[in-house]
């Protein structure tokens, strides 16, 4: 009898008839599995052929994905997001430097939608951060991000060998203090101005996140989980000083803000120490001032400290002696004076805002107590 042994593949089977031993296969039998062996290779020639189809579209794919990473395609890309930063940044400088026009010149902001709201928030305490007008800080920050974007777009090699990664995470930082101090303020007018409405506000703050995503793009998901901790830390410092800044401070209280209140005035009552007596003398002959509202608890709470005998020796500027209502205006030595919360000291030419221990103003004078 004939044998048959198999040769087996992943598609495919061949069998063959197996010779009997010492006997050769006539004719007969090998021109009937020729046309079966032409008929397997045949086979294995398309098996290949499909394989040569998937590595065509695999490089097709390669050659595919090469051109939408190409370096072409990514400038066209950084090159826009750069243009809107800097454009962005333009107009940014443009409003803030407006503002701080009208904050050191005492001028009225130009609000033709809400009227006389802006010089509202503009004249606020809110506007001035440790006695920097704020729309100076925003003019400075906005002026850093159009520079630097431009320096981006320019393509010119930095100076000292820096990189383009230095310049990014100074942008990274910048928008990420100006979109913390952003959302902070859009708070405090929702909060505080309840009812007002800041065109100019609202524009920078809307600036401000629009810088802030920009980058964010541009840095890229990956640097920018790797400085998390830096940009937390960023936005946590600027609320904190915001804070600081307006906590020493003595803003109008909310319960005013609508109110027609007449001036009146305060007898104090406590008895003054001699270290106080001597105190308040010595302020008294170097010109030293203290400037507050006759509404202030804390500008009360200072000259108690003071006492009553010694209080009358004290260079105080009343900034509202005329009283209070809505819209009235600062008095002039204290507009002159830039004072933006009571109490605030002025001694040796140093402003000093918040109340203080005695001890302090002793340090801050220069007074020396001799028993």
């Amino acid at each position: 009898m004939s044998s048959f042994f198999s040769l087996s593949s992943p598609s495919l089977q061949f069998y063959r008839r197996a010779a009997p031993p010492l006997t050769l296969p006539n004719s007969n039998a090998i021109k009937t599995h020729t046309p079966r062996l032409k008929r397997e290779f045949v086979l294995l020639q398309l098996r290949c052929s499909s394989t040569q189809k998937d590595d065509v579209e695999t490089e097709t794919e390669i050659e595919t994905t090469s051109f939408l990473d190409s370096p072409s395609v990514s400038s066209s890309n950084s090159t826009y997001k750069w243009s809107a930063s800097a454009a962005l940044g333009i107009i940014g400088f443009l409003e803030t430097s407006y503002l701080t026009y009208l904050k050191l010149s005492n001028s009225d902001a130009f609000c033709p939608i809400t009227g006389g709201s802006c010089g509202d928030v503009l004249n606020s305490q809110y506007a001035v951060v440790f006695g920097v007008p704020l729309p100076l800080i925003g003019m400075a920050a906005y002026g850093l991000v159009t520079a630097f974007s431009l320096l981006q777009l320019s393509e010119k090699k930095l100076p000292f060998g820096i990189t383009e990664t230095y310049p990014r995470f100074i942008l990274l930082g910048t928008t990420t203090s100006m979109a913390a101090s952003s959302a902070y303020f859009l708070y405090i007018l929702s909060t505080r101005f309840s009812g007002t409405l800041c065109p100019y506000c609202l524009v920078s703050a809307f600036l401000s996140f629009s810088l802030f995503f920009i980058t964010l793009k541009d840095v890229g998901f990956q640097e920018v989980q790797k400085a998390a901790g830096l940009q937390l830390c960023i936005a946590s410092l600027v609320v904190v000083a915001l804070s600081t800044s307006y906590g020493n401070s003595q803003s109008i209280p909310s319960s005013l803000a609508e109110s027609d209140l007449p001036y009146f005035t305060v007898e104090i009552t406590t008895p003054s120490s001699p270290f106080a007596f001597s105190l308040a003398k010595y302020l008294h002959s170097i010109g030293a001032k203290m400037y507050g509202a006759f509404w202030c608890s804390h500008c009360l709470e200072q000259k108690e400290m003071f006492g009553s005998e010694a209080a009358k020796y004290l260079d105080y500027v009343e900034c509202f002696p005329e009283g209070y209502r809505k819209g009235i205006q600062i008095a002039k030595a204290c507009s002159d004076a830039k004072i933006d919360g009571f109490p605030t000291w002025i001694i040796n030419d140093q402003v000093i805002s918040g109340e203080q221990e005695l001890s302090d103003l002793a340090e801050v004078s220069g007074f020396k107590f001799n028993e």
